[in-house]
């Protein structure tokens, strides 16, 4: 859920938060490796690809 579409004030803190931390530590593994992460349908798939080696249409027809 988005910042904006957070009912409570409470909640909009948390999505503004959690967002901060996310970027905070993709900029920190971007460091580390020396390279970009992968952005949308490519991150997806790389990730899906990382659990057991089949991408997520494989996964989906079998």
């Amino acid at each position: 859920m988005g910042a904006q579409k957070a009912v409570t004030a409470k909640g909009k803190a948390a999505a503004k938060g959690l967002k901060q931390a996310a970027a905070k530590e993709e900029r920190k593994v971007e460091a580390a490796t020396g390279k970009d992460l992968k952005k949308g349908a490519e991150r997806f798939e790389e990730r899906s690809k990382s659990s057991d080696g089949k991408s997520a249409g494989s996964k989906q027809r079998g």
